[in-house]
């Protein structure tokens, strides 16, 4: 089955701290369709191409912004998809800015987080997601975890 995953980053200054969302989203053969937006510099362009999502073929949107990082809430109030926030690191505090932004959504507008620059364990949740009804994802991820076992 094929799928595709928008990958958003509010500025082409995160492409170093999202690289690893595309590198294994690929490694599992998900497509990644990574794009610059910003939630306050082109907010009609994030809502735009969000509503658009599933009917686009979308399966799922990650999401990575730092400091007020309000990509992934403002993903999340245009689409009933799967949406995955990446707080990014930087700015005064750090990182903790862009992790309370975007953990703390109101209730009914859900955004799974994961932790400061988790780029890589954004993509393994989507992944994840995708593999309910996959049994070759979920071989795919079984033999993941068991190359990290230490030898």
């Amino acid at each position: 089955m094929a799928y595709k995953v928008a990958v958003l980053m509010g500025s082409p200054n995160d492409g170093e701290k999202m690289a690893p969302v595309a590198e294994t989203l690929e490694r599992y053969g998900v497509e990644a369709d990574v794009r610059v937006m910003s939630a306050h510099r082109s907010p009609a362009l994030v809502a735009g191409f969000v509503t658009g999502a599933r009917d686009a073929g979308y399966s799922a949107i990650i999401c990575g912004a730092g400091m007020a990082a309000h990509l992934a809430g403002a993903a999340a109030a245009h689409t009933t998809l799967p949406v995955i926030g990446i707080p990014l690191s930087g700015g005064a505090i750090n990182g903790w800015d862009s992790l309370l932004a975007t953990v703390q959504m109101p209730r009914g507008i859900p955004v799974a987080t994961v932790a400061v620059d988790g780029a890589m364990n954004a993509a393994l949740l989507v992944v994840q997601m995708l593999a309910v009804n996959d049994p070759e994802l979920v071989q795919a991820l079984e033999e993941h975890r068991a190359e990290m076992v230490p030898r």
